[in-house]
């Protein structure tokens, strides 16, 4: 199924962006787990919409409700299941999407798969609305890695030719980054003027998210397709608008030498660890037990208010469009809790895996 994820874990996502609920199933996590409820809300307050000038003016409480799994504050081994409940919609916004699609969208390409049947109002199951329960499940996966001393954070690198300061690859400064998801408060700032620049222009702007896990063990992971590369990837591309995913080093090893790429062991406090992080924590699929640090892509917001050329499926003409409705004119700010989310559940997945194994 295209919306399953997990081994040990079976995560479901399901709903569409303006239908009555949107929701997540989680079958796997073991029983007896404390829940911090607030906590959640809190993890969730950070992608919710109507946030400022920078996000979408949609206005969506984004409370989960709990259906099964949770009791006593605890999981009770049964699947965990949340809906959150859609209340502020404009369908009408989308009407014409079925003949006229959005470039950059994938009105187009749905309506070629599923013939006019998929569901437009605001993106249907393609939307980025659909986070929203992936963050319910990666909250609460956030919460169980830190009981076991592990701890996930992410900011934004860059937002357009904006760059943010870079995690330090040895010893990330998770706990440093603010209400907007900068490490820099100037860095911040300019990321905030470029925004309000494109969305005057009627435009749109892309970004890339920095994300690093500390506190790992040496051994998540599998050799070749169960690698841990593959495991996190994977969900990463779940998120609408991830365009590319690059570990450690990234694309950048490309241009080394080995002698320059390859990280240097060594001994610190009788562990073995090394003196560089090239890698991202990562070597032949297995954690090394060094801090796992990615960047994700995200592409600029497709749904622009500035006039674009598309076609008239029905007419088979090409037709100019301007898009309604309301729309994130950066979405990468609200896509940072989001890939930390992503990489709970692949990490969650694979810890679970490694302890039923030894």
């Amino acid at each position: 199924m295209s919306s399953t994820y997990g081994q040990i874990l079976r995560l479901s996502i399901f709903g569409q962006s303006h239908g009555p609920a949107i929701g997540m199933t989680l079958d796997g996590i073991p029983a007896g787990l404390p829940v911090d409820l607030e906590a959640l809300q809190s993890f969730l307050d950070r992608r919710a919409p109507g946030q400022g000038d920078y996000a979408t003016p949609r206005k969506e409480a984004d409370r989960p409700e709990f259906l099964s799994g949770l009791l006593g504050g605890h999981t009770c081994g049964a699947p965990l299941a949340a809906v959150i409940r859609n209340t502020n919609t404009r369908s009408k916004d989308y009407e014409a999407l079925h003949d006229c699609p959005r470039p950059g969208h994938a009105d187009f390409s749905a309506q070629m798969k599923y013939g006019g049947a998929q569901d437009v109002a605001g993106g249907g199951h393609f939307s980025g609305r659909l986070t929203a329960p992936l963050c319910i499940a990666g909250g609460l996966c956030k919460q169980f890695l830190a009981q076991q001393g592990i701890q996930i954070g992410a900011h934004l690198a860059s937002v357009g030719q904006v760059r943010d300061i870079c995690f330090d690859p040895l010893a990330p400064q998770l706990a440093q980054v603010g209400s907007f998801p900068a490490l820099s408060p100037e860095a911040g700032a300019q990321m905030l003027a470029a925004i309000a620049e494109a969305r005057a222009e009627r435009d749109s702007l892309g970004g890339v998210i920095e994300c690093a896990a500390v506190g790992l063990p040496a051994g998540l992971g599998e050799p070749m397709f169960g690698g841990m590369e593959n495991r996190v990837a994977a969900i990463l591309f779940g998120i609408p608008a991830v365009k590319a995913v690059e570990f450690g080093a990234g694309f950048h090893a490309a241009g080394l030498r080995g002698s320059e790429n390859n990280d240097a062991f060594v001994m610190e406090r009788h562990q073995v660890r090394t003196a560089t992080n090239h890698a991202g924590g990562i070597l032949g699929g297995i954690t090394t037990g060094m801090p796992l640090l990615f960047r994700v892509a995200v592409k600029p917001t497709p749904s622009i208010a500035k006039q674009q050329q598309t076609v008239s499926l029905s007419q088979g003409i090409e037709v100019p469009l301007e898009i309604k409705g309301r729309h994130d004119p950066c979405i990468a700010p609200r896509a940072v809790p989001v890939v930390e989310a992503a990489a709970a559940i692949a990490i969650y997945d694979a810890f679970l895996e490694y302890n039923a194994r030894k």
